[in-house]
Formats: C-alpha cells, sequence, structure tokens
C-alpha cells in the first residue's frame, strides 16, 4: 500500500512538472517551484471565454501592471486592487482589505507566462475562518484564437503550513472552489478591460491622469500613446 501511494504522488508530481517549463527557470526558481510542487495542496485549471482584445494590449498591460491597476479602478472593477512594482519582474497588489500577494514573473515567451505568487487572505476576507497564506505557481498561456483573445490558467498550491494544510482539510473542496470561482473572475475582468482598452484606450487617458500616478501616467503614454492606440 505505501508503495502504491508512493508511486501515485510520484506520478502526479512528474506529471505537474512536465506541464511547467522547469529546464527554463533559473535554479532559485526552480527549486521555489519544487517545493510548492512537493507541499501541494490545491490544484486547477480555467479556460476564459473568448474576448475582442488585441494580443499587443494585452501584453502591454501585462508588462505594466501599475498601469493595468489603474485601468482595472477606472473600471470599476470589484475588489479594488492597487499595485506598486518591485525589482526582478515582480510587483506587489493589494485590496486594502486583507487581500495581499507578490507576483513574481520566473518565466516568458510569447503568449506563455509563468509565475510564482505569495499571498495572504486575512481571517474572513472570503469566508475563510482562519488567516491562509500559500504560495502558487501559475502557468499562464493566452493567444488570439478564431472567436477572439481566449486564456488558459493553470495553478498548484500550497499553504504556507503543515497545521494549516491539516486545518483546511474539513474546508478543501470549498476553499478550491472559492480559489476557482475568484481568480477566475480577475481574469475575466482582465480580458474585459483589455477588450476596452483595445476599443477606445483613450477613454482610460483622464482616469489615470485624474489619480494623480507618476508612474500610471507615465506608462499609459509608453503604452497608448507613443506606440499608437493599436
Amino acid at each position: 500500500m505505501r508503495v502504491r501511494t508512493f508511486l501515485l504522488v510520484l506520478a502526479l508530481a512528474c506529471g505537474l512538472a512536465a506541464q511547467i517549463p522547469m529546464e527554463a527557470l533559473a535554479p532559485h526558481h526552480r527549486a521555489e517551484v519544487q517545493d510548492i510542487l512537493d507541499r501541494l495542496d490545491f490544484q486547477f485549471q480555467i479556460h476564459t471565454q473568448p474576448q475582442q482584445v488585441r494580443l499587443s494590449t494585452v501584453d502591454r498591460l501585462y508588462d505594466r501592471p501599475r498601469l493595468a491597476a489603474a485601468m482595472w479602478r477606472s473600471c470599476a472593477f470589484v475588489p479594488t486592487l492597487y499595485t506598486v512594482e518591485l525589482p526582478d519582474k515582480a510587483f506587489w497588489v493589494s485590496d486594502g482589505r486583507g487581500l495581499t500577494g507578490t507576483m513574481t514573473l520566473i518565466h516568458r515567451r510569447p503568449g506563455f507566462r509563468v509565475y510564482v505568487a505569495d499571498g495572504h487572505v486575512a481571517r474572513g476576507r472570503m469566508g475563510n475562518p482562519i488567516a491562509v497564506g500559500a504560495k502558487m505557481v501559475t502557468v499562464y498561456r493566452y493567444w488570439e484564437g478564431p472567436k477572439g483573445f481566449e486564456t488558459h490558467l493553470q495553478t498548484w498550491t500550497a499553504l504556507d503550513s503543515a497545521l494549516l494544510g491539516f486545518l483546511s482539510r474539513p474546508f478543501r473542496n470549498y476553499i478550491q472552489r472559492r480559489q476557482e470561482e475568484f481568480i477566475g473572475y480577475i481574469f475575466h475582468n482582465i480580458a474585459q478591460g483589455g477588450q476596452f482598452a483595445t476599443l477606445d484606450p483613450e477613454s482610460f487617458r483622464e482616469p489615470v491622469r485624474r489619480e494623480g500616478d507618476p508612474v500610471a501616467i507615465r506608462q499609459f503614454e509608453e503604452a497608448f500613446r507613443r506606440n499608437g492606440s493599436h
């Protein structure tokens, strides 16, 4: 029985690693990803519905998370998100109500990005009975298909302690469902915001300027004024 369990776990780990370009990651990122896979609590995938968004518009926003957050706020999406860009292709994000995280881009190629997220959800923020900390690997594929812009998201999540993992067992299905719903909602809104930016990027100019964030204003000029709207 123990041998079968070990082989099952080994096969699962190998299958997960095969979906993540481990060989393309820097050694320290590879070790970080492997640690998450070794402590895996949840995994899921999401495929978003097509949106009329140009791939080039999406890339401009993904490369400028501070601008993307400012545009998110101007769309009045909830929760309200704020970002601070950090060194080494990372950024910190917060909703100001107990949901925080650091996202680090560890690999990219056209239409393909891999992030490691280190997140924290305060008690009660998403209906969780205790505060939750977790690390997540996200493999994000996006492309323009016959019906429009589509995305496929795969995530692997490890809670920040073995005790938390044990305590969460009775709530596993609930936590995973909430995580899927929330991340699916976030990425649907990102695509929708990209659609607005594709159709009329100038409509974001005044709201971004009105907020007064000089970084977001500069990034807007870089993304949509100097390079054109399309």
